[in-house]
């Protein structure tokens, strides 16, 4: 890879920006449609709610053994994979009927998302120099904020001319042409890696070993993971059991018409965006350091400023703050873990630490979900803002005291 011209980094990084973008779109209106397929089918907002709690269950079940997967297989292979096996998935949905089935379907699709996405950082890691791997970062975190912006405007348009199950297909289209576009990848393991293991007892030994590695580096650079852990509590635990309640709060306590709180997520898009182009511009001035100490605290601002909120106004200022620097903070944690990760360990330490990333999304939401019967939505949800905030500062002043310790290893 080191004798590759400029030509062909800038060739392989649209590929990959490409079915970077055509997934996570893929993945947004396939959500949307799941929801809509389940309320027609069962007019339940709990079978909505269940539906949800998968993603985090999934790994569960998945992390403690995929990050043994991941670094001993051929990532770009296995990406490919998994895109068409999400793809086959979702052909599927239309056709069945029966409830358990479609949630037994939407869980290995949680399976192979939850395998994906560090499947495809090391992957990344792998491809893109270390000096180069900021600037891609930064267009990666537009591609995929802009996903979220334009999955659900797409699956709208969609959806004024064709049924749930008709985008279910186009949206598994959206994933084979994914794994197409990796196809054009260059495959960098080709002769680097070992097959899988041979026997369950051997799979169980290996996974055995790699719990005791990721423990023995989170030893040795316990800085390195308690700044991994805190970024994670604000922009992915509290964030997501946040969300759980947004809804619910927009409408009972903003009392928001459906049109009002379709306005107040284009409102966050366009922070998205906004911030996307922002950190593209700015990216090489801002120190890495910066980016994790600043981005996380100013997200969880705009939630907290979305929770004291009394009207549509001031919600809509929290929005546009947290979106503003949702790209920021997502440059800012891919750049430091590829940096502060041994991209050897890249598969297991994430799993690894997904895992219990899981354990904590699924007892936060819970947490906050059950106090709503016992206090109002507006002081709960000032609750899980408020934990993020404390979570951020925590994180402002931990980065800054370690960050003359921090020493890069790619």
């Amino acid at each position: 890879m080191d004798t590759l011209s400029r030509k062909d980094y800038f060739s392989y990084w649209t590929i990959l920006l490409i079915g970077v973008g055509v997934s996570n779109i893929g993945a947004w209106v396939y959500l949307l449609s799941l929801n809509l397929l389940l309320f027609d089918r069962t007019g339940s907002a709990f079978s909505i709610i269940f539906l949800y709690l998968l993603a985090p269950i999934a790994a569960l079940f998945t992390n403690s053994w995929s990050g043994s997967v991941i670094d001993r297989k051929n990532k770009r292979k296995l990406m490919i994979a998994l895109d068409l096996v999400r793809a086959i998935l979702i052909c599927t949905l239309p056709f069945i009927s029966s409830l358990l089935l479609i949630y037994s379907l939407a869980f290995f699709m949680n399976m192979a998302n939850t395998i994906f996405k560090p499947a495809s950082m090391v992957y990344v890691t792998k491809l893109i120099p270390a000096e180069k791997r900021r600037h891609f970062n930064s267009l990666y975190s537009v591609v995929t904020s802009g996903a979220f912006f334009l999955g659900p405007a797409i699956a709208g348009l969609f959806y004024l001319h064709y049924s749930s199950e008709t985008v279910l297909f186009i949206t598994a289209a959206a994933f084979a042409l994914s794994a197409v576009a990796t196809l054009f990848m260059p495959d960098i393991e080709k002769n680097a890696l070992s097959g899988a293991p041979a026997s369950f007892t051997l799979r169980l030994r290996e996974t055995q070993e790699d719990w005791r590695r990721v423990r023995s580096f989170s030893k040795k650079s316990p800085q390195v993971m308690i700044i991994y852990l805190l970024i994670s509590w604000v922009m992915v635990v509290m964030a997501t059991a946040v969300d759980s309640l947004e809804v619910v709060f927009s409408k009972e306590v903003l009392e928001l018409t459906n049109s009002e709180y379709g306005f107040l997520v284009s409102v966050a898009g366009a922070g998205i965006v906004v911030g996307s182009v922002i950190q593209l511009l700015l990216l090489k001035w801002i120190p890495l350091i910066a980016l994790i100490r600043w981005a996380p605290l100013l997200i969880s601002a705009g939630y907290v400023l979305f929770s004291f909120s009394e009207d549509f106004i001031q919600a809509a200022a929290g929005f546009f703050l947290l979106a503003f620097f949702i790209s920021f903070g997502s440059t800012g944690f891919l750049t430091f873990y590829q940096s502060y990760i041994p991209v050897e360990m890249m598969g297991r330490i994430g799993s690894i630490y997904g895992l219990l990333e899981a354990v904590l999304i699924i007892a936060a939401t819970l947490v906050l979900g059950l106090l709503t019967f016992l206090l109002s939505v507006k002081l709960v949800v000032i609750i899980g803002t408020l934990s993020m905030m404390v979570g951020g500062l925590f994180l402002w002043g931990y980065a800054h005291r370690q960050s003359s310790s921090l020493k890069p290893v790619s």
